[in-house]
């Protein structure tokens, strides 16, 4: 199995949803290699970047658990070359 390192960047709208985001945000913590939030306090919103090492298809679900949030977006961007997976 190969992995890929990505950005996943999200924005949240509605502060509320912030409990089920960091929710899903746990399940993949295993993968998760950063976590930076920035508070935009002047429109009243949060912007999130993860960097991430997974499998594709760990990737996807994550971005598309997220995107289906009402209130919170989130786009991926991939790096060109996957990695091998390590093995544990």
């Amino acid at each position: 199995m190969e992995t890929r390192v990505a950005i996943v960047s999200i924005i949240v709208e509605d502060g509320e949803k912030a409990a089920e985001l960091n929710a899903i945000l746990h399940e993949y913590n295993r993968f998760i290699l950063g976590r930076m939030g920035i508070p935009c306090r002047r429109h009243g919103i949060s912007i999130i970047s993860i960097a991430i090492d997974a499998p594709q298809d760990q990737i996807n679900s994550l971005a598309g658990r997220i995107g289906r949030l009402n209130g919170v977006t989130a786009k991926t961007v991939y790096s060109a070359k996957s990695y091998p997976a390590d093995v544990q």
